[in-house]
């Protein structure tokens, strides 16, 4: 993560928190994070990984590209496993975000739960996976897909050799 993306994510952060009304204590809690880490990730001086970012998402009830400010091209990371936001539509209906995501060889990434109504569909275009639901998980591979509730935590899980690539598409209900 770039400081400027940093920055932006932490205002968005901290302007998100202020207005669900919780303190930098009770956010922190909520996401199972440090407090003095979150005050860092606020403050733009401690860049969030994409594990993070998706814990206060989820406890903020607002979706991972709200803190990314929607900007075409934000890239976070976890060790392993990166997210290349490409485009967010807000409807009626919720919100869509669409990511290039990239697993490296032999990764294992889990996701928290992101809510209710939350369902992600991703699209495999290198490699093969076993993706989603923790005792629901499927195995894809090129040109194949696979769609699950997100409501709890999920898995991505690179198989073989190889790195996998893969498009996911992410719709908030509501």
């Amino acid at each position: 993560m770039t400081s400027d993306l940093a920055a932006v994510v932490g205002e968005r952060l901290r302007t998100t928190r202020r207005d669900r009304g919780l303190s930098l204590a009770a956010l922190a809690e909520q996401a199972g994070i440090g407090k003095g880490s979150l005050s860092e990730i606020e403050n733009g001086s401690r860049n969030a990984t994409l594990g993070t970012l998706y814990a206060l998402a989820g406890a903020l009830g607002v979706p991972l590209a709200t803190l990314l400010a929607e900007r075409v091209g934000a890239e976070v990371a976890s060790p392993g496993i990166s997210a290349r936001l490409l485009e967010t539509q807000r409807l009626e209906t919720g919100v869509v975000e669409v990511y290039l995501l990239h697993l490296d060889a032999g990764a294992r990434h889990e996701s928290p739960g992101h809510g209710r109504g939350v369902v992600e569909h991703l699209l495999l275009t290198r490699g093969r996976a076993a993706v989603g639901p923790v005792r629901r998980m499927t195995e894809v591979g090129v040109g194949e897909t696979a769609t699950w509730e997100s409501r709890g935590r999920h898995r991505y899980r690179a198989l073989g050799d190889g790195p996998v690539d893969a498009v996911l598409v992410i719709r908030s209900c509501g």
